[in-house]
């Protein structure tokens, strides 16, 4: 029996220099098909897709709302055939009800634990489910093992000569509640980290010296962090994540663990943001703000002054987002009640468009504020420049004895 694996296409962030990460939940959902099935994966937005071709079934890893429009015609064009079309990830779970009218199948939640075996039991009896809701059930961490990266064609993700991080995660769930962020949606509020040893063997068979731990925040238990930067210090790769704890000796540990830059929400000129990219920097760790614009605080002036206190904090890089209501984010719920949706095509949902009503400017200045702050932010120093200077300072430190700090 043979599926086809396909991570759709989707329109990038405007502005934001192109290139393509390794995707994860086709990785991690690969390493859970069963071994007896010959595995074909595409990766839309780096090799061209046939759709010509009749697998036995056709899983559509789903994780943006922007890839929808690109999975519905891909679903179209396959189930015009007659081959069965699976949906998964992020996406399909927030979208559940539109993506079940356009595939055969829908899978909600993690797929660790066999649950892909009930799927493949189903089709060979021609009778797959029109949904496999794990959503509320997740499996015991425990069972994530390591995702299986040799579906993807390395030489794919590769900008200017120099390879893209592979993509890893140490812990699943977040306690936290974000406004902009559907994690307590998709996954509820519990902290679920994976063992620690799990996680360096899994680290350890990457062919990679540069990994993005894609956790929610790794601030999510002091314990936990200590534990595992401990165990990361020996392996000697370096990293991104998004927060650690805001505390010195974590820090220090991390950095020593390999911390090469951190991702900050960013859409304020709080001292609290002063201080937390300050101490990160002084901790020798550099950050890339996610600086969300549209908040319902800015105006042309507020956002102005953002801009401002970003280049006076000296942030090592920006990238400018329009604030988005995702389904099932606190953020969305506000805007429908407030009434202030202006539109819910998934097409338009790239943080480079507004699909609401901001209060305090319309629309096309919201847009125009947008293209103010790239422009601002990288007048002196273009994107790609910076982007070199964080990969010098790693070759730098590489070169130093093969040393972390």
């Amino acid at each position: 029996m043979k599926w086809k694996l396909v991570y759709p296409k989707w329109r990038k962030l405007e502005r934001q220099t192109a290139f393509h990460l390794p995707p994860h939940g086709p990785v991690v959902v690969a390493a859970e098909i069963p071994v007896e099935i010959d595995l074909e994966f595409v990766d839309d937005n780096v090799t061209d897709l046939r759709l010509d071709d009749a697998p036995d079934l056709v899983a559509l890893s789903v994780m943006l709302t922007a890839q929808l429009p690109r999975a519905f015609e891909i679903a179209d064009a396959y189930r015009a055939r007659g081959v069965p079309v699976l949906a998964g990830g992020i996406a399909a779970m927030l979208h559940a009800a539109e993506v079940s009218g356009r595939v055969d199948s829908v899978f909600l939640g993690e797929v660790e634990g066999g649950r892909l075996r009930a799927v493949l039991a189903d089709l060979r009896r021609g009778r797959l489910r029109p949904v496999y809701d794990f959503m509320h059930d997740p499996p015991p961490i425990e069972l994530v093992g390591t995702a299986r990266r040799g579906i993807l064609e390395r030489e794919r993700y590769v900008y200017r000569g120099v390879r893209m991080l592979d993509l890893v995660h140490a812990s699943r769930g977040c306690r936290f509640d974000c406004f902009p962020c559907c994690s307590a949606f998709l996954g509820g509020k519990t902290f679920r980290p994976r063992p620690i040893e799990k996680v360096v063997a899994e680290i350890e068979s990457i062919d990679n010296e540069r990994l993005f731990l894609v956790d929610n925040s790794l601030a999510q238990d002091a314990r936990w962090e200590e534990e595992l930067f401990r165990a990361l210090v020996p392996l000697k790769r370096r990293w991104v994540s998004h927060p650690i704890e805001e505390d010195d000796r974590l820090l220090d540990l991390a950095r020593q663990a390999g911390c090469w830059y951190v991702y900050q929400a960013i859409f304020d000129t709080s001292d609290v943001i002063r201080r937390r990219v300050r101490r990160y920097q002084d901790h020798g760790i550099a950050v890339e703000g996610t600086v969300i614009l549209g908040t319902d605080d800015h105006d042309h002036d507020a956002i102005r002054r953002l801009v401002d206190f970003l280049l006076e904090i000296d942030l090592d890089l920006a990238e400018f987002t329009i604030m988005t209501p995702y389904a099932g984010s606190p953020l969305r719920a506000r805007l429908e009640q407030e009434g202030r949706m202006l539109t819910r095509d998934p097409a338009e949902y790239t943080c480079d468009r507004v699909t609401f009503q901001p209060r305090r400017m319309t629309p096309l200045e919201l847009r125009e504020m947008y293209d103010y702050a790239w422009d601002t932010f990288y007048a002196e120093k273009p994107q790609e420049l910076r982007m070199a200077d964080l990969f010098l300072k790693v070759l730098q430190q590489k070169g130093a004895g093969g040393e972390r700090g």
